[in-house]
C-alpha cells in the first residue's frame, strides 16, 4: 500500500534519500523524440540549474545525480543543521527567492513598521519557512512543478507532466550510499548515452571530475524563465568527499574522491556489454575496505532500484519534523 513520505523519511535512521521522479504520457523530459524529431536536449540544464540552485537555498546536499531522457536521479542528504545559525531575515530571503510570500512579510521586508502582533505573525511564519527549507518533499516541490510549467508551455498542452510525485528509498549504510551513487552516476551508460564517466553530461560525476557549474547564469536563466525572484547566494557544491580526516569532523561521505572514482570507472568498465558478467580481480581498495564482493558489488549497482524496492515495504513508520 502506498505510504506518505513523512512516513518514509526519518533523520534518525539516515539522512540520506534516493529520489526519482519520472515523466508522465511518454512526454520527454530530455532527449530526442524519434517519432517527432523533436529535440528537448536542452531541458537537461533546465533540471540541473534547478537542482543545483535548490541545493543553495535548502538545506540540502545533493551527493549524486542524473538527468536521464525520461526521468532523473538524485541522492540527496538532508542537513537541517545548516539553518541553525541563519537569522530570519536570511530564511525569509532563501524562502523569498521562490515564492512572494503573504503580504505582511513583503511589508516587513520593503522596512515598514508593523506593530508586535504583526511581528511576532511573521516570527511564526518564518518558523514553518525554516522547517520547510530542509524537507524533501517541499524540495521537490520546487524541482518539479517550475520544470512541469515551462515543459507544458513549450508543449502547447497542459495536464500532468510528472508520472506521480516521486520516490525516495532510504540509504541506510555505507554499502547503499555507495551502491547508489555509482548507480545513479553510472546511468548514462547503461543507457548507452555516453561511453564513459567523464563524457557522461549532466551527471554529478561528471561534475566533480569538470566542475564547470555557473550559479550566476543559472540565477540568471530562471529570472528570465519566471521560476525566480531575483537572489544572489553563494553555490553550494555537491557534497564532498572526506576520506582521511578525523572521523568526529567528517560531515560530507566519508571517503576519499579519488577511491570512488576508481569505484566508478571500474564499475563502469563491467556493466559495458561488451564486458557483462566480466568482473577484474584487481578491485578498488574501497570494496576491500567495505568487505564487499565482486559478484555482490555488480548486483548492487546493476539492479539497485529492483532490489531496494524489495525492502522498501518493510520501513517501519517514523515521521519527520517537516
Amino acid at each position: 500500500m502506498t505510504r506518505p513520505r513523512k512516513a518514509l523519511i526519518s533523520l534518525a535512521d539516515t539522512p540520506y534519500y534516493h529520489i526519482t521522479s519520472r515523466c508522465v504520457r511518454r512526454a520527454f523530459l530530455c532527449g530526442v523524440d524519434n517519432y517527432s524529431g523533436r529535440n528537448y536536449e536542452h531541458r537537461r540544464q533546465w533540471v540541473v540549474d534547478r537542482i543545483r540552485l535548490l541545493s543553495s537555498l535548502f538545506a540540502i546536499d545533493v551527493c549524486a545525480y542524473a538527468v536521464m531522457s525520461n526521468h532523473y536521479h538524485l541522492v540527496l542528504k538532508l542537513c537541517p543543521q545548516q539553518l541553525e545559525d541563519l537569522g530570519d531575515d536570511q530564511i525569509m530571503e532563501r524562502w523569498c527567492a521562490l515564492f512572494k510570500g503573504p503580504l505582511l512579510v513583503q511589508r516587513y521586508r520593503s522596512g515598514e513598521s508593523l506593530s508586535a502582533a504583526e511581528r511576532s505573525t511573521v516570527s511564526d511564519i518564518v518558523k514553518v519557512w525554516r522547517k520547510k527549507l530542509s524537507n524533501i518533499s517541499w524540495f521537490m516541490r520546487c524541482l518539479n512543478q517550475p520544470i512541469a510549467r515551462r515543459a507544458n508551455l513549450e508543449d502547447q498542452c497542459t495536464g500532468k507532466f510528472w508520472e506521480c510525485r516521486f520516490t525516495s528509498q532510504a540509504l541506510k549504510t555505507d554499502e547503499a550510499l555507495l551502491s547508489c551513487m555509482a548507480y545513479v552516476d553510472l546511468n548514462p551508460i547503461r543507457a548507452g548515452m555516453a561511453e564513459s564517466p567523464e563524457t557522461s553530461e549532466h551527471t554529478s560525476i561528471r561534475e566533480r571530475i569538470k566542475p564547470v557549474f555557473n550559479l550566476k547564469h543559472a540565477v540568471a536563466r530562471q529570472i528570465r524563465g519566471g521560476d525566480l525572484q531575483d537572489y544572489q547566494t553563494a553555490l553550494k557544491p555537491l557534497l564532498p568527499f572526506e576520506g582521511g580526516q578525523s572521523s568526529g569532523l567528517l560531515t560530507g561521505i566519508p571517503y576519499a574522491l579519488s577511491d570512488y572514482l576508481e569505484l566508478v570507472d571500474w564499475t563502469g568498465r563491467i556493466i559495458r556489454k561488451d564486458k557483462r558478467g566480466f568482473i577484474d580481480t584487481d578491485l578498488p581498495p574501497i570494496l576491500k575496505r567495505l568487505d564487499i564482493s565482486p559478484d555482490r558489488w555488480h548486483i548492487n549497482t546493476t539492479q539497485f532500484e529492483a532490489i531496494h524496492a524489495r525492502r522498501f515495504n518493510r520501513i517501519t513508520p517514523h515521521f519527520d519534523t517537516g
